[in-house]
């Protein structure tokens, strides 16, 4: 017997509003349930560089949480070994890396062909003018300075997916 390939978009689309109905109903609903119903069948995909583990670990979880696939390294070596074939929505990248800072790094995504135009966001504890001035100068769409709050860097991320899709 043949397979048949499974087309569950509609049952998908009654699942989603017999419970956003339900959610509506409850007057306390928990954030992250909310998130999770409201993202898309298919999580975007965000390439994250940050070589603080706890940090990196923390940030993976946050967006993962909303229903995202993170791609997690710890530098641009690393780096090297997670990308190939793979479909990038969104890079986060710290600017203080080891071996090839953020910056150096972010030049040679922005030049190279299947990398340039996704959207970029520089985190870092490098908050002078001239680091948040180089960080758009090389073409980042958002510099957010740590400590950052979560629910700011949620909002700059989401804003990002959506304007890109």
């Amino acid at each position: 017997m043949a397979k048949k390939k499974i087309s569950a978009k509609d049952l998908v689309q009654h699942i989603e509003k017999i419970a956003k109905e339900r959610m509506a109903q409850n007057s306390l609903v928990s954030l992250t349930e909310y998130r999770r119903l409201k993202l898309k069948k298919e999580p975007h995909n965000i390439l994250l560089i940050e070589d603080d583990e706890s940090m990196r670990r923390a940030m993976k979880r946050i967006f993962e949480d909303d229903g995202h696939s993170v791609i997690a390294a710890a530098d641009g070596t690393e780096l090297t070994t997670l990308i190939d074939d793979k479909i990038i929505d969104l890079i986060i990248l710290d600017v203080g890396l080891p071996w090839i800072n953020g910056f150096e790094l972010a030049e040679l995504m922005k030049a190279h062909q299947d990398l340039k135009d996704i959207p970029l966001i520089f985190v870092s504890g490098r908050g002078l003018t001239e680091d948040v001035k180089r960080g758009f100068a090389i073409g980042a769409d958002d510099y957010i300075k740590k400590p950052f709050d979560i629910e700011d860097m949620r909002s700059a991320v989401n804003t990002l997916l959506e304007l890109n899709q």
